[in-house]
Formats: C-alpha cells, structure tokens, sequence
C-alpha cells in the first residue's frame, strides 16, 4: 500500500518445505529445489534521474532533475544498474535472479498540447529507452489507480465529480499518504467518463508501443501488474484502515447508487422477492436506499437507512496472542457456552511487534469475523477459549448485543459463558489482548447493508475485469497479465469493508494474482492458506517488505517460502537512485523501507543482504 514509484517440482517443493520447518536456514544450506526462475524484482525510485541531470548543479529538485533528462531523452539506466548490480553482480543469472519494476503512471503521461491533453510521447519514449537499456528482467507497473494523482490533468479531472468516488456526504473522498496525494477515482467502467478515457486511452497506447519494442526486450518483460491497489476508499487513508467507529466509505455517486439497484434487480429478480428477502415494502426499486446513516448518531426515515461498520452482520472477534514457548496448539469461539469453531491466528499485527520488545514475530493476531445475522436479539457473551492440550483457558471476553429490525422483543439478560476454564495468567510468558469488539457493542443487523457491501466489491471486481479487458483487446498476453492488489485480511485489526476486495481475489480471476504483502504477512500460514484455499498458483507479490529486525534470517525465510510456494516473482520495496541532497530533511515511514547496507530502520539493511545471498542462487 504505497505510491512510491516508488508440476514436476511439486513433489520436492514440499519435502524441501517439511525440511525447513525443522532446520534453521543457517544450517539449511543451500537446498531450493529445483523450478522456474524466481525472479527477485526490486521496486525502484528514480527512472529519470539520469546522470546528466544529477550533475547540474543549477537543478534544485528531483523534479527539475526528471524534466532536465526526459527533455534531453536520458534515462536513469546507469543509476539504476550500478544498484541492481550490488544485489547481483555479473547480471542475473540462476535459478534465483534479479530485476526490478518500472512504474509507470497512466495519467501523468498527458500534457496539454492547445485545448486538448495528449500523451507526452517524450516522457514514454524515456520510458521504453529504460526498458531496452538495463539488461535484466522487468515488472512493468502500469499504474491507474488513486495513487497515479501526479500531473496537470489530475487537477482538471478533479473538477467533475464524475469522475470521482464520493462519500455520503456528496464530497470525494481526497486524502493523503504521507504527503502524497490520494484521487479516489471512479470505479464506474463508463468509457464516456473523462478519467475512464484517458486511463484506457494511455493503457492501450502503452501496450502498443510495448509490442514494438524489440523481442529480446518484450521477452525481459516478466510481468505486467495493473492498476495498482484497486480498492473502495474512506476518509483517514493514511491512518484509518482499523477504523470501525464513524466510518465514511465510498461510493455515493447517483451513478453508484443507480447501479445498486439495478444490481438488486438483477440478484433478487423482482421487486417482490426482494421484499420478501427484506422483510420490507418498497413499492419500486426506485426507492430502495443505499444504506448511509448510522443508527447510533442520527435518525432514520427507516432501518434499512442503516450503515456502519458492523450493519451487514459482521462482528470481528479479534486481537493478539504472544505464544513464545508455542504451548497453545487452538484457539476456539463460543458464544454464549457453544463452541462455534476454530479461530484463525497467525495474522499480521507489525503494530504488536513494534510496541513490545520481546514479541519477536508480527504473526500474533487472531480474528474470527462472526456472523450474527442468525442470533436472537439481545445480550450475547463471546470468548476466545485457548487449548494446551486437555486445559482449556480463557484468552479473553466480551458482551455484545444484537437488534434485528423486525423483532419485537429484545432480550436483556445476559447469557452464561463456558464454565470452568483456567486463567491465560497461568501460562508464563504468555502476553494477550482482545481488541475487537469494543464491550456493550450492538449490532444492529440490516440485510440490505449486506447486500451494499456485496455491491461495493463487486464494483471493485467489475472494474479491474474492464482494465484487463481493455489490456487483451491491446494486444498484451494474458499470462503476464497480473494484479497488484492490498490483502486487507492478513490484518487483523483492520477492518476489510473499508477496502471491499475480496471478490478481485478470487481463484476465477482472468489475471493471475498479485498481491502485496508487507510485515508477517511476507511469511504466513494464513496467506498459504489463502493461496491454497483460492487455488492460486504462479502468483505475484508485487510489493514485499518484512519490516523486522529483531530475528536473523526472518527475511531469507520470507523469500525462501514465496520460491517454495510457486511464485513467479516477489518485488522487495524498495531502492532508489535519487541522491540523499534531492530528499531534504523529510523523513516518514516509507522511508524506512529503504534498501541500503546503512538503513537499519524497519530491517532494510537485514533485508538488503538477504537480497545479496538469496541472489547467489
């Protein structure tokens, strides 16, 4: 989540991965099995920052120094290789090799020549003269997301709301990461939309000018990521994404709400099996609202007026548990005495491993995201209820309500939970929090907020199939066509419905997966899971950082586990060739990320050397 352009193996796969669960990577060896190339593919700062450029003194920003080299039509070829020749001198080679990704943003393509914005073929022919130039294999980002929010054009499509997500409130939700500005751009796949038609104008004049290029430069071209993190956007960007309280999500654009019930139309097929479903009485689906007012904060002109974080009947069940000595071998749900199930653990909490020393792994999270669209009204007690073995123990409790708006009793005592389980207190070492949900929560459930939320990712999916649609049809290959998307779930103290993305990760995708992993989420069973489960194979990762430094090997592991499960390539985020005089005094968390030897911020310097010696492959 960042803007910086920043079936023969199978068989020794696993035996190789039964082996490294028992042996150290440093006693491990040098034993991959054999496979495809794995492709290391650094993403990387600094395309234009040509030599030239750099050496004008009269050139006081790297802006200048990117407008100095496309002018004279110089890449930042030299700057670049010098640094991918650090992690892999000789060029690459192997069963593991290096590369790197070259961002390109769609939008920030076009200048404006008279009354019209047309695509600056200067600045891509830079581009492409990059391509030919480093002699490695290349990711092509192609960026259209909300993070391509650089150039003219930008501040002129701002203008028509058209072209823009908007919050309840009619206003679009704008933002910024870390300084940099967020466009929450329509997901509506209208060609007639001005931002939909320079973005699919630029897509397709791309892929054109890519299918000219020599062959032996196309056949370095290993993938070809879009558009970038393709998600539905709230208010808080940079800081918000665990936000449940107050939550504003998009889309409620007429064209947005317009299209919801037409998709209401379409799932439920009339208007009278739609009220059926609802328990409701609209008289046409004109009528039907999309679900924006929380009930805890202002009035309603009906129940199904109702959203919030938990109105379509999700209720996480969530926290964190540092196990060091690995005593506890589940974790189970029960609500209200009865077992429910299993809880998923072993998800990304780098918020934990950042605040306690001790804690040496981000994977301590736990969630369960119940639904309760099935409980009775009334009082309800959850518990998370830990296992040695025979002893059970309580990790923690919490009281929570549910409403249903057609009930007409609510229940106000409060049931009894599991009986005679130990304290978490007398297992040593064992540190714990239960985070969500908040005591005395209540839901108050309304189906049609589910189905709004359904729509929401289906917005999503619709318009990442008309990008890779628009992509065939230009001519680039399906099978180096992949996403590059945000993986909301391996989180879990974030809340997956701010984003809505669920249904562009499913295993019947047209494009191969590419997802970003950041933290421990870089090495989990969780995403091996998700992985097996969506049946995803020859996948991406086209963001990756560990971002740890509390435990030798951890980022070797990482990359080891991602050859092992069949990836195509990993991108390690990230270098950059712009000098340190271009950054001033600016310093924010992705900075942190920075590959080099002298950054031990985050672990980049641990994860720079393990770039090294995982490239000796």
């Amino acid at each position: 989540m960042n803007p910086h352009p920043l079936t023969s193996f199978l068989p020794q796969v696993l035996l190789a991965t039964l082996m490294l669960l028992a042996v150290p990577w440093a006693e491990a060896g040098p034993r991959l099995p054999e496979r495809d190339t794995f492709y290391l593919m650094p993403t990387v700062e600094g395309l234009y920052a040509c030599e030239e450029g750099l050496k004008q003194s009269n050139l006081k920003g790297i802006d200048q120094v990117n407008h100095y080299c496309i002018e004279h039509q110089l890449d930042g070829a030299t700057g670049i290789n010098r640094l991918l020749d650090q992690l892999e001198p000789g060029g690459p080679k192997g069963q593991v090799q290096v590369g790197y990704v070259a961002t390109l943003q769609l939008l920030a393509l076009y200048k404006r020549e008279g009354s019209n914005w047309v695509i600056d073929d200067r600045k891509l022919g830079v581009y492409l003269q990059l391509l030919a130039n480093i002699q490695r294999p290349v990711v092509v980002y192609l960026s259209a997301d909300h993070f391509d929010s650089q150039g003219p054009l930008v501040d002129g499509l701002l203008e028509d709301p058209r072209n823009l997500m908007l919050l309840r409130d009619g206003k679009p939700a704008m933002a910024n990461y870390f300084g940099y500005r967020i466009v929450p751009y329509t997901l509506q796949p209208d060609d007639t939309i001005a931002v939909n038609h320079y973005r699919y104008t630029a897509l397709k004049h791309v892929i054109k000018r890519l299918g000219q290029l020599p062959k032996a430069v196309q056949d370095r071209i290993i993938a070809v990521t879009l558009p970038g993190e393709l998600h539905q956007m709230f208010t808080d960007f940079e800081s918000g994404t665990g936000r449940y309280q107050d939550i504003r999500v998009t889309d409620y654009s007429t064209a947005s709400v317009a299209g919801f019930r037409r998709w209401l139309a379409e799932k439920y097929g009339n208007l009278q099996k739609f009220n059926a479903h609802h328990g409701s009485h609209f008289a046409r689906f004109d009528d039907v609202p999309a679900p924006s007012k929380d009930i805890h904060q202002e009035p309603l002109t009906s129940f199904f007026e109702h959203y919030d974080a938990f109105a379509d009947g999700t209720l996480p069940i969530a926290g964190w548990l540092w196990d060091p000595q690995q005593r506890i071998k589940q974790l189970d749900l029960y609500i209200d005495g009865s077992r429910v199930g299993p809880v998923p653990r072993g998800l990304n909490r780098l918020d934990v491993y950042r605040a306690l020393a001790d804690v040496t792994t981000p994977n301590v999270g736990y969630r369960y995201d119940l639904d309760v669209s099935r409980l009775t009204s009334g009082q309800h007690l959850a518990q998370i209820v830990a296992s040695d073995g025979p002893r059970p123990y309580l990790l923690g409790q919490v009281p929570f309500a549910v409403k249903h708006a057609d009930n007409k009793r609510f229940l106000l005592t409060s049931p009894d939970g599991l009986k005679n389980v130990n304290s978490i207190g007398g297992l040593s070492g064992v540190k714990t929090s239960m985070d969500l949900p908040k005591a005395g929560t209540t839901v108050y459930f309304n189906p049609l907020a589910r189905d709004w939320n359904q729509y929401r990712g289906w917005q999503v999916r619709r318009f990442m199939d008309r990008l890779y649609q628009v992509g065939r049809e230009a001519g680039l290959p399906a099978h180096k066509i992949y996403s590059h998307q945000i993986l909301p779930g391996v989180n879990s103290s974030w809340n997956p419905q701010l984003f809505a993305v669920e249904q562009s990760l499913e295993k019947n995708t047209p494009w191969k997966a590419g997802i970003n992993l950041y933290g421990g989420a870089t090495n989990s069973d969780w995403v091996r899971t998700f992985l097996s489960q969506r049946q995803l194979t020859d996948y991406g990762v086209p963001e990756f950082n560990p971002q740890q430094w509390k435990r030798p090997g951890v980022h070797l592991e990482a990359m080891r586990s991602h050859y092992l499960a069949g990836a195509r390539f990993i991108s390690p985020y990230y270098l950059s060739a712009v000098p340190d005089r271009y950054r001033g005094n600016i310093q924010h968390g992705v900075n942190a990320m920075e590959l080099r030897a002298d950054n031990p911020k985050d672990g980049s310097d641990q994860f720079y050397q393990a770039i090294r010696q995982f490239a000796e492959y």
